[in-house]
């Protein structure tokens, strides 16, 4: 055991000829939230999906992948969920024409198929925790407005009980009201001891939640450190946090 859920190193990945990421390390402990901020074009998105296994066809990658002291790099996507690992996309990826609930269900399928017959009690921890999924159970996914399409995206995670939870830009396009409910729930989460990796340009909200903290640029890990320690280096104020971080920020 490495003495960590996820421990990524030296990941490098590839679109054809031209390399997105260039050997990153890091790590997320049990409990841990670790966030990854970074501006567009940085190999965010890239980063998670080669760490899911869902690098698009054509992509590449080297480097290695310990999930649970377990190698995993080159795995599959239905591999590393059976392993534990659930990531929510930036794009969410709904079924629009099944409703709430069935959404939900469908995030217990790998724990079902294993025999496991909770899903009920699963479902009702994820309506515990987004009150406006339950109110909304018997809706289609596709009448949902924007806030409410990414609770339910993070709730139907939920529902495989993760070992790590990997979100990508939660709160993009969302406003501010329900971009401070998400990182409510972010927090929630945390204090019920989950582990999460948080891929988010809105540096602010995501040093403010994380115990730990990297900044990517053009595909290499830059900074990192505690994240109470980055909010205040004065590299990450001038980048991230001062205007032109609220700018980016919608603030």
């Amino acid at each position: 055991m490495s003495g960590y859920v996820l421990d990524v190193r030296a990941l490098s990945a590839a679109y054809g000829k031209v390399e997105a990421l260039h050997g990153a390390s890091l790590k997320v402990a049990s409990g841990q939230i670790v966030t990854v901020i970074g501006p567009n074009g940085a190999g965010k998105t890239t980063l998670l999906a080669a760490i899911m296994g869902a690098l698009p066809l054509g992509g590449s990658m080297r480097g290695r992948i310990l999930f649970d002291g377990v190698e995993r790099a080159g795995q599959e996507i239905e591999q590393m969920v059976a392993a534990g690992m659930t990531l929510v996309p930036e794009t969410r990826e709904l079924f629009g024409e099944m409703t709430v609930a069935d959404n939900l269900l469908l995030g217990a399928f790998q724990r079902f198929r294993r025999g496991e017959r909770d899903q009920a009690a699963t479902m009702d921890e994820v309506f515990a925790l987004f009150p406006r999924l339950h109110e909304r159970r018997a809706q289609r996914a596709g009448t949902l407005s924007g806030g409410e399409r990414q609770m339910l995206a993070i709730g139907r995670a939920l529902m495989a009980r993760p070992r790590l939870l990997m979100l990508d830009e939660p709160s993009l396009g969302l406003a501010p009201r329900i971009v401070r409910e998400i990182f409510r729930i972010i927090e929630t989460l945390k204090q019920g001891g989950a582990s999460i990796l948080l891929v988010e340009q809105n540096a602010r909200a995501a040093l403010q939640v994380a115990d730990y903290a990297y900044v990517l640029e053009t595909g290499e890990i830059a900074l990192e450190g505690p994240a109470a320690q980055l909010a205040s280096d004065a590299r990450v104020i001038e980048s991230y946090l001062g205007l032109g971080g609220r700018r980016a920020q919608g603030a």
